[in-house]
C-alpha cells in the first residue's frame, strides 16, 4: 500500500470511529446521510474518497461538528499527495522535464531506482525520444516530443556540473527492455558503458535478476532525506512524511545491499548488449 492509500485508509478508519462512537451502524448512518450503505463501507475501508460535503454530512449525523475541520484538512492532504499525470502533462511533457530539473537542482544527494528502463539522466537522445514518445502515445497528451527530449537532455547536466551527487540503481531487467528498436537500445547500453563509470558525481549499480527479493517497488527518486517521488501509471506521488520516507530509505538500502557495481555491473551491461542483434 502506498502513502496516499494509507492516508485514505486512515481517514476511513477515523470516520468509522466517529460512527461507532455515535452508536450507529453503517446502514443507520447511510440512511441518515441520504446515500447507499455500500458508500459508507467503501469510505471506511479506504476504497472511495469522500467529498467535503460527505464529511459534513458524516459529522452532522454523528453530531461531531468540531471534528469537521480536521477531517477536511486530512482529506485535502490526501488529495495533495497525488499529481495526476494528465494534469502534469496537460501542456505536454516539456514542462514535466523542466520541473524535474528544478527539483533535482535543489538536492545535494539524488538517488534514483528504476526497475524497467535506464533512468533519464543516463539516456541517449534516441532512447529518451523512444521513452517520451511512448508516454505521449499512452497518455494521449499534447505532442511536444522534440522539446521534451531537449529538456530531458538538459537535465543530464546535473551529472556533469554542480554540487549534487547522483546514485542511480537499475534492475538488470531494464537492460533488456527494448526502447525504439535493437539499434536504439544497443546504443543506450554502449552509452552506459561510457558514462556510468568513473564519474565522481555519479555512482551506478545494477540489481541482478537473481537478487533476493526486498520489497515491491516501482520507480522512485529520493531527494536528500526530505522528499520521495514515486511514479505510477496514472500519477506521481510526492512523499514528505518522515515515517513514509523511512520506508523508502530502508527499501533503498535493501536494494543496494543486493546490487553490484564496477566491473560486475559492466559485465551485466556487456552481456545484455551481446544478446542484441546490434550488440556486436
Amino acid at each position: 500500500m502506498n502513502g496516499a492509500a494509507r492516508a485514505k485508509a486512515a481517514l476511513g478508519a477515523r470516520l468509522r470511529e466517529l460512527r461507532r462512537d455515535a452508536g450507529l451502524d453503517g446502514r443507520q448512518l447511510s440512511t441518515a446521510a441520504g446515500w447507499h450503505w455500500s458508500k459508507t463501507s467503501r469510505i471506511e475501508n479506504g476504497k472511495q474518497m469522500p467529498s467535503e460535503a460527505d464529511l459534513a454530512a458524516w459529522c452532522r449525523v454523528c453530531d461531531v461538528p468540531l471534528a469537521l475541520p480536521d477531517l477536511v484538512a486530512a482529506l485535502r492532504n490526501v488529495r495533495a499527495q497525488w499529481s495526476e499525470w494528465r494534469r502534469i502533462t496537460a501542456t505536454g511533457h516539456t514542462r514535466r522535464q523542466q520541473r524535474g530539473r528544478e527539483i533535482e537542482s535543489t538536492a545535494r544527494q539524488l538517488r534514483i531506482y528504476n526497475p524497467t528502463i535506464v533512468p533519464g539522466l543516463l539516456q541517449t537522445e534516441d532512447y529518451a525520444r523512444a521513452v517520451l514518445a511512448q508516454c505521449i502515445g499512452f497518455l494521449g497528451t499534447p505532442d511536444d516530443l522534440e522539446a521534451a527530449v531537449a529538456a530531458r537532455l538538459e537535465r543530464q547536466g546535473i551529472v556533469r556540473t554542480g554540487g549534487t551527487r547522483v546514485a542511480a540503481l537499475v534492475h538488470e531487467a531494464a537492460l533488456y527492455t527494448t526502447l525504439g528498436n535493437d539499434a536504439v537500445t544497443s546504443a543506450q547500453l554502449r552509452h552506459l558503458l561510457d558514462v556510468a563509470f568513473g564519474n565522481p558525481r555519479l555512482s551506478f549499480a545494477i540489481l541482478p535478476l537473481t537478487a533476493e527479493f526486498v520489497y515491491l517497488s516501482g520507480s522512485f527518486h529520493l531527494f536528500d532525506g526530505r522528499q520521495a517521488l514515486i511514479e505510477t501509471a496514472s500519477a506521481e506521488l510526492s512523499i514528505t512524511a518522515p515515517g513514509e520516507l523511512e520506508l523508502y530509505e530502508r527499501l533503498w538500502a535493501g536494494l543496494c545491499g543486493h546490487a553490484v557495481s564496477g566491473d560486475a555491473a559492466r559485465a551485466l551491461i556487456t552481456s545484455a548488449l551481446a544478446a542484441r542483434r546490434g550488440g556486436a
